[in-house]
């Protein structure tokens, strides 16, 4: 988390840090309550692989949002996709289950891991995002996150 905060304070992205009980999944962070995140869009995040593991992909939309494998691996002009094992995110984003993050990009050195956003979350003024553990959360503007991720290197897609 220190990093990921380090790099936001460095590029001058302005944030807001909220820290709460460790959460899981999407209906564990709707269980906090619509007030704490202030209004902010939260982000579901997935990470995901090709059916030959050579390509990997970072899927962040906004929560009420259904992913659509098939639709993504078009968008990604590749084969079948699947979520990726807790040891390739670990590998490629230094992340456990649970705290998946576009942040954790800057955990990519070989900037191998393509990031899709939902064209949607621009729509949002903010959104809250995990800053690498899923004890906290980071609220910040889409164009923000946009900048950090173009400014670690990463691919980047709107879909």
């Amino acid at each position: 988390m220190d990093k990921i905060l380090a790099k936001l304070k460095e590029l001058g992205i302005q944030y807001e840090l909220i820290e709460h009980e460790a959460v899981y999944n999407m209906e564990e962070m709707d269980a906090l309550g619509p007030d704490y995140f202030k209004g902010a869009a939260i982000c579901k995040n997935l990470f995901l692989r090709d059916q030959k593991g050579k390509r990997h992909f970072l899927i962040t939309l906004k929560e009420e949002k259904q992913a659509n494998l098939a639709d993504i691996a078009k968008i990604c002009l590749t084969s079948k996709l699947s979520f990726a094992s807790p040891e390739r995110l670990m590998k490629y984003l230094g992340l456990v289950p649970g705290a998946v993050t576009p942040l954790a990009v800057i955990n990519d050195e070989n900037k191998s891991v393509e990031v899709i956003l939902d064209k949607d979350l621009f729509k949002e003024e903010k959104i809250g995002v995990h800053p690498g553990v899923n004890t906290a959360t980071v609220i910040i503007s889409p164009k923000d996150l946009e900048k950090y991720i173009k400014e670690n290197g990463n691919k980047l897609k709107l879909m």
